[in-house]
């Protein structure tokens, strides 16, 4: 008699088998954009601020949830499969259609109170719109201001931030774009700095001196430098090089070396002199945001109080035209600005012919910072 046998289906793997569509979850997917986005694994990890591995774990995840590979890894990142095209693709659509939920939800609420996201130069937020930022708080207390300082712009369009300003134009043509006013810059010394080196006469006076740089994505001062040195090495004419402003104008209050600053830099404290002798450039101020976003109370009022703290007739240095830093204060009809650093620094007495050319302020504006 022989025996009946059945044999056993092989054990399916779970981990590996493919899901439903609806089993994979966005969050996995918003990372897997932006590997897409970004073009490798440790760029996206960067942008979204979670660990390579984290990111990689999610990634795979999803493959396996999915039951398809999205994308293979090369020496200069990430290719996507023919699968991962499509699904990034339909990915793309239900990240506007997500976003499209959240800027109807928020528009509901006329009341000008609520989060609001902002992303600025370093520069910009810390020494310009922070400071001013009380007004805009004491009208409207229930606002929350997420400023996020930094030199890479956020992507407005994937809701980085609500708003954007930069020193870059941004290229994407779905974005409202408008330029604040433009940043005028030149270099400046500390009087400490000038007191041991002096001050250099012309362009050729200025290789015997030292500098401290701002080097980052949105600024010139890289190639500003080696157009003004061709072919110089920096070891023993630059000093010091940061990527933050507030190190940068510090470094430069000191008397580390000479840097680029705006103009209106010397206003906001430290006892710093504009060097005649060195080349000025500017950049444009930009601001960025979705359409969409203006619907929203909070965020419309936002932006327009954004766009009053660079108006040029308030605020002549965002002008077009160049106007040297001893001439604003005959240009400039506001409160003394160095009432907007009160508590940060302090000032002593002004003497009369310590800083010629600025004697109209009520209050010194070159003076020492004094740690406190």
């Amino acid at each position: 008699m022989h025996r009946l046998t059945t044999q056993r289906e092989p054990r399916k793997d779970h981990t590996a088998a493919a899901m439903p569509a609806d089993k994979a979850d966005w969050e996995s997917i918003r990372i897997f954009l932006e590997i897409v986005r970004s073009g490798s694994f440790r760029a996206a990890a960067d942008r979204l601020g979670m660990s390579f591995s984290v990111v990689r774990r999610r990634v795979v995840a999803l493959e396996q949830n999915l039951g398809t590979l999205l994308m293979t890894r090369h020496t200069g990142g990430i290719r996507l499969t023919a699968e991962g095209e499509r699904i990034a693709a339909a990915a793309r659509q239900m990240e506007v259609a997500s976003h499209d939920i959240v800027r109807i939800n928020e528009s509901i609420s006329p009341q000008i109170s609520g989060n609001v996201k902002i992303s600025t130069t370093e520069g910009t937020g810390t020494f310009w719109l922070i400071p001013r930022l009380v007004e805009l708080q004491r009208a409207y207390p229930g606002l929350l201001i997420d400023f996020n300082c930094t030199m890479n712009p956020a992507d407005v369009s994937n809701l980085e931030a609500d708003v954007s300003v930069q020193l870059r134009r941004p290229s994407s043509p779905d974005l409202k774009i408008t330029k604040l006013g433009r940043l005028h810059t030149m270099p400046f010394a500390a009087q400490s700095y000038i007191d041991l080196f002096g001050l250099p006469a012309d362009i050729q006076d200025m290789a015997r001196h030292r500098y401290a740089l701002h080097i980052s994505e949105q600024t010139q001062a890289k190639k500003l430098f080696t157009d003004l040195f061709p072919g110089r090495p920096w070891s023993g004419l630059v000093a010091m090089t940061t990527n933050t402003a507030s190190a940068h104008l510090w470094a430069i209050s000191k008397g580390i070396g000479i840097g680029w600053l705006p103009t209106y830099a010397h206003l906001i404290g430290g006892r710093i002199v504009p060097v005649e002798a060195g080349p000025r450039f500017h950049l444009d101020i930009w601001l960025a945001y979705h359409p969409d976003v203006t619907k929203i109370a909070r965020v419309r009022r936002v932006i327009d109080w954004i766009k009053e703290s660079f108006d040029s007739k308030k605020f002549p240095w965002f002008g077009d035209e160049f106007i040297h830093p001893y001439d604003l204060p005959k240009s400039y009809l506001g409160q003394p600005l160095i009432n907007l650093f009160e508590g940060f620094v302090q000032y002593p007495a002004l003497q009369p012919n310590d800083f010629p050319g600025l004697v109209d302020l009520q209050k010194p504006v070159l003076p020492e910072p004094t740690q406190t």
